[in-house]
């Protein structure tokens, strides 16, 4: 047997997950070019070197009410590594770690759970600062609209500031090309807000490319309500830290697209007969897993065997926008209607093709496609739901394998594709001189 190392459970556990694979199956593990992990004092030292801005400890000075959003756990940024560095500056300009406020920017999603969150802000901001959890429906207060009309709803606690600090990463996103830099405001934002900038913008169409009218519309919002300031970090496979920036993610943040484009790029599955798309490090949930994890096997030949592994720690999860399990079926047609609402006139036909490409996906893939095999190792914290659209829920890896067999038979030379990663992986398209050859 060979065996392919991943990891799985991010935020409730991060344990290794040892994979095995029959002999004589033609492994393809494509693991990003990433460089070293970094430790303590190079994070520190990360900090004391800002794009376009002074250090931190010299804009909190004389300050009093700081603020520092953080990504939620849908994202697999390591705050905690960051925080301890962040509360130095801030305590250097005299603002004692009490003081802090720490919001965590969860936009539409649904709150995280007590122990995910101290794991993701770390001991020393969870024993010593105020941890708020946004909420998309309440405590809001209006700023104004943006210049592409979108209106601005933020946090009450934001406005409540004197500075506001972002930490997060940049990361593969399918409506702003790459999360991170101003789309962190987006996860503090009231819901009115959220639709607009989903439902407005073609780019929700989905791209790499990241000079479109949304990013635009969020550089306006992060100006509106006071991201100034930003701490963007880069992982590895195994949710390590890799590289850290800061300062004024306006000046920064098309190197650190550059960056993912270079070190998370990836051949498409080609001819391979087996894909395997690891859902971490963004695999709290089903409706993540689903939104982040799947592009590998959506892009696999027809009749090859499909493969998702997560933990699934959360169970269903939740996302006030675009609910995979348990919506309403009025859901397709509320997208429908929003899509049509904000781009009039120009939208209905693509619309109606995304919903049915939706629905296509939503089944399990195009003419000739595989059932997705999800292989969920150990026990989720939240059960998940009896019948998961497009995909059939399998605990023990010799099941798995015997569903492959099935498909493939036991011939020898099976092509396999495994995606260590696969939410942070750029994928390139079919057909590019990178894919990976048809199976010999």
């Amino acid at each position: 047997m060979a065996v392919v190392a991943l990891r799985t459970a991010a935020w409730y556990g991060d344990r290794p997950l040892p994979l095995e694979l029959p002999a004589g199956w033609r492994v393809t593990t494509l693991r990003p070019s990433t460089p070293p992990p970094l430790d303590d004092h190079q994070i520190a030292l990360a900090l004391e070197r800002p794009v376009g801005q002074l250090p931190l400890r010299e804009l909190a000075s004389g300050r009093s009410r700081p603020l520092v959003i953080v990504d939620d756990l849908t994202r697999p940024t390591p705050a905690g590594r960051v925080l301890p560095v962040v509360l130095r500056h801030l305590a250097e300009a005299g603002i004692p770690a009490g003081a802090v406020r720490v919001l965590v920017a969860t936009g539409a999603h649904g709150p995280p759970r007590p122990e995910a969150l101290a794991a993701k802000v770390g001991p020393a901001a969870a024993a010593a600062c105020r941890l708020l959890v946004h909420d998309h429906t309440r405590g809001l207060a209006r700023v104004g609209r943006t210049s592409f009309g979108t209106p601005v709803l933020v946090n009450r606690e934001v406005l409540a500031s004197d500075l506001v600090i972002g930490v997060g990463g940049v990361y593969p996103q399918h409506s702003t090309g790459f999360g991170g830099g101003a789309k962190l405001a987006l996860g503090v934002l009231g819901k009115r807000s959220i639709v607009a900038l989903h439902y407005r913008h073609p780019s929700m169409d989905g791209s790499y490319e990241v000079g479109n009218d949304f990013r635009r519309d969020l550089d306006q919002v992060a100006a509106m309500v006071g991201l100034h300031t930003s701490v963007s970090v880069h992982v590895d496979a195994d949710r390590r830290p890799v590289r850290v920036v800061c300062g004024d993610h306006r000046r920064y943040y098309p190197e650190a697209v550059a960056f993912s484009l270079r070190a998370y790029r990836a051949p498409g599955p080609g001819g391979a007969d087996v894909v395997i798309a690891n859902a971490y490090p963004i695999d709290v949930s089903l409706t993540f897993v689903r939104s982040k994890g799947v592009t590998p096997l959506l892009l696999a030949k027809p009749g090859a065997s499909r493969v998702l592994v997560s933990a699934c720690s959360e169970g269903g999860g939740h996302h006030g926008l675009f609910p995979f399990v348990g919506a309403p079926r009025r859901q397709r047609l509320l997208h429908l209607a929003r899509t049509v609402s904000a781009r009039p006139g120009t939208v209905p036909a693509k619309a109606a093709r995304r919903l049915r490409a939706a629905v296509r996906r939503g089944r399990g893939g195009g003419a000739g496609a595989q059932p997705i095999w999800l292989h969920v190792p150990g026990r989720p914290a939240v059960d998940l739901p009896a019948e998961i659209p497009g995909m059939t829920a399998l605990r023990a890896w010799p099941e798995v394998l015997a569903r492959i067999h099935a498909e493939q038979g036991h011939r020898p030379g099976i092509e396999v594709a495994v995606y260590p990663c696969a939410p942070l992986q750029v994928l390139q398209p079919a057909g590019s001189p990178a894919t990976l050859a048809p199976a010999t």
